[in-house]
């Protein structure tokens, strides 16, 4: 159901309540809009971390955690779980773990989030977050130094991102893929990599990754 059905089907409820007495509805309307605050705080901090990459791409720059984005995903979490929302749950809880890792840069407080949000979204079916969450655990064993227990997890997100038509994730997790090779003294396989992920991202308009393969072409 979308937002707007949502908000339409709490102003049909309140109607029912104020004209035709039964204020029974009431809660139903409330859960209607509590589930459109959700979505929409959950955009909303998605958005927030956008900016922040945006502004990290900036050479030069030194971008800050605008002080918002964690408590809009508590506030999602918050309602998705007051609804039995496992869907929701998941994917802010991803994004909290992103957020703790990619901004805060603590993998200790960020893997448990990422591995809670996967648990959630394997038991509702929902590839793409189960994706993006072996997509950060990924990269949180690389910087461990777990290499192989990278490899593994980037390569099964990249299976489910196929799977979805997520390959803008695919060429991303090359990215990583590329760099294990690399520490592996497999730097044909390293370069390969790059190639192919260059392939998917210029095909797909994913600049910024292409970018960032760029970069490792550089660094390899």
């Amino acid at each position: 159901m979308s937002a707007e059905d949502r908000i339409e089907r709490a102003k049909t409820l309140y109607e029912r309540a104020v004209f035709g007495g039964d204020a029974s509805v009431l809660t139903d309307a409330e859960r209607a809009l509590d589930a459109v605050e959700a979505d929409a705080a959950l955009a909303r901090g998605r958005i927030l971390h956008a900016r922040f990459l945006s502004e990290r791409a900036i050479a030069g720059s030194s971008p800050v955690e605008d002080p918002a984005e964690l408590p809009l995903f508590e506030r999602a979490i918050e309602l998705y779980r007051a609804l039995g929302d496992t869907r929701g749950e998941a994917e802010a809880l991803f994004w909290i773990g992103c957020l703790h890792q990619v901004i805060r840069r603590d993998n200790e407080t960020a893997v448990p989030e990422l591995e809670q949000s996967f648990k959630l979204a394997a038991q509702v079916g929902d590839r793409p977050t189960q994706s993006e969450a072996l997509r950060h655990l990924g990269i949180a064993a690389h910087m461990a130094g777990r290499p192989d227990e990278a490899r593994e997890r980037l390569e099964e997100s990249s299976r489910l991102s196929r799977e979805v038509g997520a390959l803008p994730i695919v060429a991303a997790n090359m990215v990583g893929l590329a760099y294990i090779a690399a520490a592996q003294d497999r730097r044909a396989d390293a370069l390969a990599t790059l190639d192919e992920a260059h392939a998917i991202a210029q095909a797909h308009g994913a600049h910024a990754i292409v970018r960032h393969i760029e970069q490792a072409r550089t660094e390899i």
